[in-house]
């Protein structure tokens, strides 16, 4: 599974950083960022895009087809 944040969405809330501390930061402009995208399991990563309240965790099976939101 792939992750990637949409920066514009992202408000800097960091609820996946708090579900997937070895996955996502909080970079210098408060806003999250993937630094390990297979440091977590596929249930995680749900857990932490279903977390984001501005929808910014973004997840994508292997071949690119979104999965979530």
């Amino acid at each position: 599974m792939r992750v990637r944040v949409d920066r514009g969405k992202c408000t800097g809330i960091a609820n996946c950083v708090g579900v997937a501390p070895t996955v996502f930061e909080m970079d210098d402009e408060f806003k999250a960022v993937v630094i390990d995208e297979t440091a977590a399991d596929d249930a995680t990563l749900l857990r932490a895009a279903r977390g984001c309240t501005q929808n910014a965790v973004i997840l994508e099976d292997d071949n690119g087809k979104q999965l979530y939101p």
